[in-house]
């Protein structure tokens, strides 16, 4: 392009990946399309920026729209950008995707422009039969890789705990997220000997049947060391 010349027109989006254990589950907010393109096929919810926002502000935006809860109630960080020239049939376009982490999660109720909305596995998402519009699914496959390498590093699993909770709990999210099974004895002598990663609260529970197992909150720390290695 020549000096002087118009720059081409560009339009900016965000999309989310928006993780969560259920039914024993890893799951990702989906959102059914309700226009074109990709009329009918599932998608990552997200949308374009509007002229008066910033990236975060327009994430925590759409995260309302498709949850109904504020921000402040789960981990939000930036993932990756992506802008092929081919990825959005109707214009060139460049999103900024982030990752979204909570427990409990409620049923999703669709935006005004989806047909409907719901969690599914990501394993069916990404192994599955169901083709996902636009690039959405290497976004997703980008932000669940993100989510299994940081729970390596950072006490990130407990975003997916309630405020307070159990190692066995805990355990849990990590061999839902991995995909693996963990053994119990060993796994509960790294984290409570992590420094830094789990606060005793000086309660017990009896949720999960048997005996009072401690309960424990996430601690002050960023970063394990050492890390829980896959």
């Amino acid at each position: 392009m020549a000096p002087g010349d118009a720059h081409p027109s560009v339009a900016v989006t965000v999309d989310l990946v928006v993780l969560t254990v259920r039914s024993e589950q890893l799951q990702a907010l989906t959102v059914q399309r309700g226009e074109a393109p990709y009329a009918g096929r599932w998608a990552l919810p997200g949308g374009f920026l509007q002229p008066d926002e910033d990236l975060p502000d327009a994430a925590a935006r759409e995260l309302h729209e498709e949850t109904g809860l504020s921000s402040d109630r789960f981990h939000l960080e930036q993932l990756a950008s992506y802008g092929a020239p081919d990825r959005d049939p109707r214009m060139r376009t460049v999103t900024v995707a982030y990752i979204a982490l909570a427990a409990d999660l409620p049923v999703p109720t669709a935006g005004t422009d989806a047909a409907d909305a719901r969690w599914q596995p990501v394993s069916e998402l990404l192994e599955g039969d169901r083709e996902l519009a636009f690039d959405h699914a290497a976004i997703l496959a980008d932000g669940v890789e993100r989510a299994r390498s940081k729970l390596e590093y950072t006490p990130l699993a407990a975003a997916f705990c309630p405020s307070e909770f159990t190692v066995s709990e805990l355990r849990h999210v990590y061999e839902v997220v991995w995909g693996t099974v963990l053994d119990p004895r060993n796994f509960h002598r790294k984290v409570t000997r992590t420094e830094g990663f789990l606060e005793p609260t000086g309660d017990t529970t009896t949720r999960e049947g048997g005996r009072p197992a401690r309960l424990y909150r996430v601690g002050t720390v960023a970063q394990l060391h050492p890390p829980l290695l896959r």
